[in-house]
């Protein structure tokens, strides 16, 4: 960055508009900036620091009232302008603060608002560009290419010396507050509370398991249901216990041991419940079954008397249903012969029936002579098949060839309608262009409308706000009259109450007199003549209030002054804001623009529309030309088409022709041969179904007669008297099994020794037994509860068991988790054991920062002072403080490190000088790289011997090396003779000026 040239108008100490060539300075390298206490020195560095960042250093940024010079006429606007180069652009920056000015028209001031203005150079024309004129997008544009802040620049631009001798002898807090604003290290603090969230994050994580934990502890004492002396939940433990998965998991195992062995013992109740109750159900099963078999002989003995009486019919049964039995042997036979005479009536009645349909002299001809002439229409249709396609296709292509006509006709229809949607396509081309082009003008119109809309609203809005005003003003202006009339009323009336009580201030004294107490005024303890109060005697309360009315008057009053000139003031801002125009003339340029706009709004709505509807009109344009194309293709092949069709049908319609044989059409031959060929065949197939049908009739009769006589039957007659149906033989058989079933049932029971041998035991009792056996099966419910809850508790236990062990293991990643990132929060935040510097990550960060610039700094400091002089950066502790921005003066001529405390004054001077060119080094260089081809150092020369001085001046000197200036701000005189170009502010009356000189103004 260098700095070319810079004015200043009514700026700080400044009244009028002063210039300064930094150019012709900067040709020497190192030049002085001088000038008495209170000159302007600092307002100078102040101007270049407002041109870049909008506002001054420190505590002189108050407002921007402040920066306006006290000398300035009236109507000089405070401005700066600024000429420099920054990242290879040549700008000029110019910069108005937020002031008031008198009103170009009528009394009063009315307040301009802050202007900021950037341009850039041209090379190639030689002239200045306007950039911007927006407060951000200068910012952001200057902030980039200078890339660091305005705190930053003021320390490594503008070298404030006092500051760094500060900052030599201050403490870690004090140089890390320093360091941190010009190194913006807030990203390893946000790091730091960050580790720290995520440290408090995972501790609660941590927590959340060991609560998880310890309820499915609780949970483990709830289903483990201990009894007094057994195992009780770990009542010691608690979240955040390292220990406590350890406890959890001992307990439950503890639990599931005593589980099972209470589990174990209802097993062996259960088994022996198991074993009475097998016993009485045994028990209950024997007598059970006694008293049966001695029910079942008594009922035998019963049913045996019965079945005696029914012996004759079953003995009839048995005969009637051997001869059905022997009657079936033949029923087949007598039904193939019953089927046969059915069969053959049918067929003799169907051959009468198909010979009635035969020609006269075919009736009675046998079925051989039928089938030949059957055969013979067969072969005859069987050659009509191909005239019968040809006939088909002669309709098909009749068909074809009316379809074929009808969408020809179609097609020329198309191909008209197309043509004659052609016709008119360019004027409407034309005219649908002229509305899109229209439309788009509107568009523009109405931009140039709504730019002249909005400041001409803002003017009618502050003529309404000032013609309101005036009403207000008046309003005011009275008011203040009226309580300045008040105010005077008020004091006059005090004043008359003050002199009326000091008129009768005698008797007010008298009134206070004692006898034998010396009087207030001559001492006298005698009175003889008190004087006494005349008639509307005023007294000290009567005066007291009168002065508090006149007091609230004044108030009052002051109140109603600072009203009216808010008022005013306001109504003064309006009026610049709306001009001299009558609010009537603005509202109507406001009406006509908005008119204007609304219209050319309406027109420009249209744009889309006209080009959509002529983009439209182009797509079907576009349709049609291929539709006329497509119809035309049509109608080609349509032609092609319809002549083959011709020549086919020609071909068809002549074989059909030799086919008919005088019939109307092939199909109606073909329909009559095979009349014919049907007739003939079921004649004769009915004439042979009638021969067959008598031969099996014949043998039927024959088969019937031989199955009755070998059955024992003398005619077929008595073999069909003797047939059952089958539901009668059912019955009988019944009856017949129903008999023998009882017989054998009542000679089981009768011969089974165990019914005989129970019969001869004494009666059985059954309800006994069943007591005895529902009182086991209680016990055994009993048990089989007991071992069952015994199970459940077992399997509920091994359940929250493993969930307990899954939750210690999930835990034990976390827990481990919890332990790394606090160990490594503790080591960022400096409370750590491992962290023996106790050192912040950010002041881990600063402290390398430091030590860069210790290192950048002891290089000029080594040739300001002889060589004696280094900087020494320290991580050591002072006491209990934190490490790592300690700095010291390593002593060539002892060998060793000195506090910085210990240093002289004019040490002190040089070691900070250096400190701080370093440290400007290191910041240029943190921030992009940026070159600083302009330095300022400000004071401190004055500690310095003859020969310290002129070491640090070489120092200063050698900084052109590299085509940088120095500005040194002092009043030490002998830098007026050591330093030829020369910057002198000059203190006034009527304000600074500055001066350029090249030759020293001596001593």
């Amino acid at each position: 960055m260098r700095l070319h040239r810079l004015s200043l108008t009514a700026f700080g100490p400044f009244g009028g508009t002063q210039h300064i060539d930094f150019d012709q300075l900067s040709a020497a390298g190192l030049y002085l900036l001088h000038g008495p206490t209170g000159a302007g020195k600092t307002s100078v560095l102040d101007a270049v620091c407002y041109a870049l960042y909008a506002s001054v250093p420190g505590a002189r940024q108050a407002s921007p009232q402040s920066l306006r010079s006290d000398h300035a006429a009236p109507h000089t606007a405070t401005e700066v302008v600024l000429d420099l180069t920054v990242g290879g652009r040549r700008l000029e920056i110019t910069r108005r603060p937020e002031q008031e000015r008198p009103k170009r028209r009528g009394t009063g001031t009315t307040r301009d608002r802050a202007r900021s203005l950037l341009r850039e150079h041209d090379a190639a024309t030689g002239s200045w560009r306007p950039v911007s004129h927006s407060h951000q997008e200068i910012g952001e544009d200057l902030g980039g290419l200078l890339g660091m802040s305005r705190d930053q620049f003021c320390q490594v631009v503008l070298l404030p010396q006092g500051d760094f001798a500060r900052f030599l002898r201050a403490g870690a807090e004090d140089r890390a507050k320093l360091l941190g604003r010009l190194f913006d290290t807030r990203r390893f603090a946000t790091a730091e509370a960050r580790l720290a969230e995520l440290r408090a994050e995972a501790v609660q994580r941590v927590r959340t398991g060991d609560e998880r934990l310890l309820a499915t502890a609780h949970r483990i004492q709830q289903a483990a249901a201990p009894l007094p002396g057994e195992p009780a939940a770990p009542e010691d433990a608690a979240p955040g216990d390292p220990h406590l998965a350890d406890a959890v998991l001992a307990f439950a195992a503890r639990a599931r041991c005593t589980a099972r062995e209470r589990r174990d013992i209802a097993a062996a109740a259960l088994r022996a419940a198991e074993a009475a109750h097998a016993t009485a159900r045994r028990a209950h099963a024997d007598t059970a079954e006694r008293a049966r078999l001695q029910r079942s002989h008594a009922e035998a003995t019963t049913r045996a008397a019965a079945l005696a009486t029914r012996r004759a019919a079953h003995e009839a049964d048995r005969l009637l249903l051997e001869r059905a039995r022997a009657a079936d042997t033949v029923a087949p036979a007598l039904r193939l012969r019953d089927a046969a005479e059915t069969e053959h009536r049918a067929a003799a009645r169907a051959e009468r029936e198909a010979r009635a349909w035969l020609p006269a002299g075919l009736a009675g001809s046998p079925a051989a002579v039928l089938a030949g002439r059957e055969r013979g229409a067969r072969e005859r249709l069987g050659a009509l098949a191909a005239a019968r396609q040809a006939e088909e296709r002669a309709r098909t292509i009749g068909a074809e060839l009316a379809s074929l006509a009808q969408e020809g006709e179609e097609a020329q229809r198309m191909l008209d309608a197309a043509e004659r949607r052609m016709l008119p396509w360019p004027e409407e081309q034309a005219r649908l262009r002229q509305a899109a082009e229209a439309a788009r003008d509107a568009g523009a119109s109405a931009g140039r409308t709504e730019a002249l809309l909005a400041p001409a609203e803002r003017r009618l809005a502050a003529a309404g706000r000032r013609d309101e005003l005036g009403a207000a003003l008046r309003c005011a202006d009275e008011d203040l009259l009226t309580a300045r009339e008040r105010a005077a009323d008020a004091y006059a009336h005090w004043l008359e109450l003050k002199d009326a009580r000091l008129r009768g201030i005698a008797a007010e004294l008298a009134a206070g007199l004692a006898p034998g107490e010396p009087c207030a005024v001559c001492g006298s303890a005698d009175h003889p003549r008190p004087a006494l109060p005349a008639a509307g005697h005023v007294d000290r309360a009567a005066e007291e209030a009168a002065l508090a009315a006149h007091r609230a008057a004044e108030q009052h009053r002051a109140a109603a002054e600072q009203r009216l000139a808010a008022v005013r003031e306001e109504q003064a801002a309006a009026g610049a804001a709306a001009g001299e125009e009558p609010t009537g003339e603005l509202a109507a340029v406001v009406e006509e623009l908005r008119a204007e706009h609304a219209a050319a709004l309406r027109a420009a709505g249209g744009e889309p529309a006209a080009r959509a509807a002529l983009a439209a009109a182009e797509r079907e344009h576009e349709a049609v030309l291929a539709t006329r194309q497509d119809v035309q293709r049509r109608l080609a092949a349509l032609a092609s088409r319809r002549d083959a069709l011709r020549a086919e049908h020609a071909a068809a319609i002549r074989e059909t022709d030799r086919a008919r044989e005088g019939a109307a059409d092939v199909a109606g031959r073909a329909a009559q041969l095979a009349r014919d060929a049907e007739v003939l065949a079921a004649a004769t197939a009915a004439a042979r179904a009638a021969e067959e049908t008598a031969d099996r009739l014949k043998q039927a009769d024959g088969r019937a007669a031989d199955a009755a006589f070998r059955a024992g039957f003398d005619t077929t007659r008595a073999a069909v008297a003797a047939l059952l149906d089958g539901a009668a033989q059912r019955d009988t058989q019944r009856r017949l099994d129903a008999w023998q079933a009882e017989e054998a049932s009542l000679a089981a029971v009768l011969g089974d020794a165990r019914v005989a041998a129970a019969a001869a035991l004494p009666p059985a009792d059954p309800a006994a037994a069943e007591e005895c056996l529902a009182a086991a099966t209680r016990r055994l419910r009993a048990a089989s509860a007991a071992e069952a809850a015994a199970a459940t508790r077992c399997a509920d236990l091994d359940a929250l068991s493993a969930r307990a062990t899954a939750d210690a293991v999930a835990l034990a990643p976390l827990r481990a988790g919890s332990r790394h990132i606090t160990r490594l929060a503790g080591l960022t935040a400096g409370t750590s054991p491992e962290n023996e510097y106790r050192m912040r990550l950010e002041t881990y960060v600063l402290a390398a920062r430091l030590e860069q610039v210790a290192a950048v700094a002891s290089v000029r400091l080594h040739r300001m002072s002889a060589g004696r002089y280094a900087l020494v950066h320290s991580d050591a502790r002072a006491g209990r403080a934190r490490s790592g921005l300690g700095l010291h003066v390593l002593d060539a001529w002892t060998g060793r490190t000195r506090d910085t405390a210990t240093l002289s004054g004019g040490e002190s001077f040089f070691v900070s000088l250096a400190l701080a060119l370093g440290l400007a080094d290191v910041v240029a260089e943190e921030s992009g790289g940026q070159r600083l081809d302009t330095l300022f150092i400000d004071e401190g020369f004055g500690s310095l011997d003859e020969q310290s001085l002129d070491e640090v001046l070489d120092v200063l000197d050698s900084l052109r090396e590299h085509d940088r200036s120095v500005a040194i701000v002092s009043h030490v005189p002998d830098l007026r003779a050591r330093i030829p170009a020369q910057l002198q502010v000059v203190k006034t009356r009527r304000g600074s000026t500055v001066r350029l000189r090249t030759a020293p103004l001596g001593p």
